[in-house]
């Protein structure tokens, strides 16, 4: 990436028992989300030594970008839909990010 970008990184914390199926709506929802318009890119971690704690890291051009991925049917369907609900907590984390930094 060679110019500013809106970085977000998120961290879920899956209630007791939904980790698995967490993750699996996560990747799910990590193939639409790279294929808007303004995503650089859509990963996500499982914890080493929390393995039910899951780090999201999504990186747009722009925050309009990350409004538009935040209104998009997916996210509302599985992120805020199906995800959301199986949450304990989350914690999300929007910066603006340069790779010259």
């Amino acid at each position: 990436m060679s110019a500013d970008f809106y970085q977000v990184i998120a961290r879920y914390y899956p209630q007791e028992g939904q980790t698995e199926t967490v993750l699996g709506h996560l990747a799910e929802l990590a193939v639409a989300s790279r294929t808007e318009p303004a995503n650089l890119s859509y990963e996500f971690y499982r914890g080493v030594e929390n393995p039910d704690e899951i780090v999201i890291v999504e990186s747009y051009t722009d925050a309009a970008g990350f409004d538009a991925h935040r209104s998009s049917e997916h996210f509302e369907t599985i992120g805020l839909g199906t995800i959301i609900p199986l949450l304990e907590n989350r914690v999300v984390v929007k910066m603006k990010a340069s790779p010259d930094a």
